[in-house]
């Protein structure tokens, strides 16, 4: 693949970015998130979600709340390592994270697609995105992934335990949905990486309960404005279709597939997106940057008995006790945000019902139930 000056892959995004937009604008599965008179989340949106397989809510996270994440994460990115590994942050400072069994950062070199036509995760990613030129500039390395956002950041501990991103988990998942694991993807302008065309999934393509919901889905919590040249791009209704044959798709049409659009956002709307859509990004080599706050849900049945998949190892077999253990950051992430914001509705996550005072925020549970919490992901 010939490789693009950076100005020659922002004209291609923008060409193709046009008629994405048209299409984007026209599905109608975005608004403000809305409940009916029993308290359940809209049937008209639930109807779009399965439908389409995404859903963009609208203003879901208060200006104030997204400013704090703001700095928060701008502190992280700061901090971060020289380059995956790496005890020094390019100011020669120590680099944050290294307290944790599992390194929080991956690093990457500018517009790269370090996934793309590797084996990596699953091998899940079989083609490769463009990779433009970066500028003479650029740093050798920047971050691409900052993982464990609730032992990193208070105020993404908070943000898990947002009542209202729980409540449309438990109307997709059912009231003893499990958490799956997060990870922030930073997209800084004219440096962020690519992700190439993927279904997330993994574990499940074959088993005898698949359906369209068996692999969970994400939420992304948008900081920033997400544009046609930064943003995530996904295929509507491919959660439906089983596993894609990427490759093929890929070379009948390009790395910019005809039919996908792209989730346009502004800061403090949320996406929600199925993690058997095929979706991917470009290198973002516009002027604005990204970053999407991840983390996603699983039903219980798709997990219980499942083996590792993705960061965890195949060895691994989720049982009730990995699950719940796993899924107490939930609980704790509830009491964060009552403790902080005492004025708005708290989440009853029913799997916990009557085992709240063992789980407040508190200094012992951030060292027993946080720290390296991400060690025991529900990954499949």
């Amino acid at each position: 693949m010939q490789q693009l000056s950076g100005e020659s892959h922002k004209d291609a995004v923008n060409v193709y970015a046009d008629a994405g937009v048209a299409r984007a604008r026209s599905l109608g599965n975005r608004g403000p998130l809305r409940y009916d008179s029993n308290g359940a989340v809209s049937a008209e949106i639930l109807h779009a979600y399965n439908h389409y397989g995404f859903y963009v809510f609208e203003n879901l996270i208060d200006s104030a709340e997204i400013d704090v994440l703001r700095l928060e994460f701008a502190e992280l990115i700061d901090r971060a390592p020289v380059d995956n590994g790496a005890d020094l942050d390019i100011q020669g400072r120590p680099a944050f994270g290294r307290e944790f069994a599992r390194n929080p950062y991956t690093m990457i070199r500018p517009l790269s697609d370090p996934w793309g036509g590797t084996t990596l995760l699953g091998g899940r990613h079989p083609t490769k995105m463009s990779q433009p030129k970066a500028a003479q500039t650029a740093p050798k390395k920047v971050v691409f992934v900052i993982s464990g956002m609730c032992q990193l950041s208070e105020a993404a501990l908070r943000l898990y335990g947002h009542a209202d991103i729980l409540s449309i988990a438990e109307n997709i998942n059912g009231t003893d949905f499990v958490p799956y694991n997060d990870a922030t993807f930073v997209k800084q302008p004219g440096l962020g990486g690519a992700v190439s065309w993927h279904q997330d999934g993994v574990t499940h393509w074959d088993s005898p309960a698949w359906d369209d919901g068996i692999h969970g889905f994400n939420v992304q919590v948008q900081l920033y404005e997400c544009t046609a040249q930064n943003c995530l791009w996904v295929l509507p209704g491919t959660h439906t279709q089983g596993r894609i044959d990427i490759p093929k798709l890929v070379r009948e049409q390009g790395e910019y597939l005809e039919d996908a659009v792209p989730l346009l956002c502004q800061p403090g709307d949320i996406t929600i997106v199925n993690r058997q859509v095929l979706h991917g990004s470009f290198a973002n080599t516009s002027d604005q940057q990204r970053i999407s706050i991840t983390f996603g849900f699983h039903r219980y049945a798709s997990i219980l008995g499942a083996k590792g998949a993705l960061s965890q190892t195949n060895d691994e077999t989720y049982s009730h006790q990995r699950i719940d253990e796993r899924s107490a950051v939930i609980q704790v992430a509830i009491d964060a945000r009552a403790q902080f914001y005492p004025e708005q509705p708290v989440y009853r996550y029913t799997p916990f019902v009557g085992r709240e005072d063992e789980l407040r925020h508190s200094a012992e549970n951030i060292e027993r139930v946080i720290k390296n919490y991400n060690l025991k992901d529900l990954s499949i």
